[in-house]
């Protein structure tokens, strides 16, 4: 697949609410994600599918109620893509909120390879 079908599949799983297919379809094994410094995860990087699964389970256990979420994009250069996502959700133990962010996201060889995420830290 090309970056720009992975780019459009990737966004498509996401407005679906479908990470976890998402991940297991379109990222390699050897997959890299790396998060905001000073952000509340368990990591600020971790390497490799099954690590981002439990990065992504451990989210969503902090999930109390996702409202809805919009998926801007993507936007293809070369071997990389970007998108916007806005998520209206409710987090244990905060009030409901607005979180923005966006990802950059690279392909090598017809897979994901890394991601990166920029949003505001609180």
């Amino acid at each position: 697949m090309s970056t720009q079908e992975i780019a459009n599949k990737w966004a498509e799983y996401c407005r679906q609410g479908q990470w976890g297919k998402a991940q297991e379809e379109l990222y390699d094994a050897n997959c890299v994600s790396l998060e905001m410094e000073g952000a509340q995860v368990s990591a600020q990087k971790v390497e490799g599918l099954e690590a981002i699964r439990k990065k992504e389970q451990q989210w969503s256990n902090m999930v109390e109620e996702l409202h809805g979420v919009e998926i801007g994009g993507p936007i293809v250069a070369g071997d990389h893509f970007t998108a916007s996502m806005k998520m209206d959700i409710t987090m244990q133990g905060r009030p409901r909120n607005t979180d923005e962010e966006v990802g950059v996201f690279r392909v090598e060889n017809g897979k994901i390879v890394s991601e990166q995420f920029f949003y505001a830290v609180d």
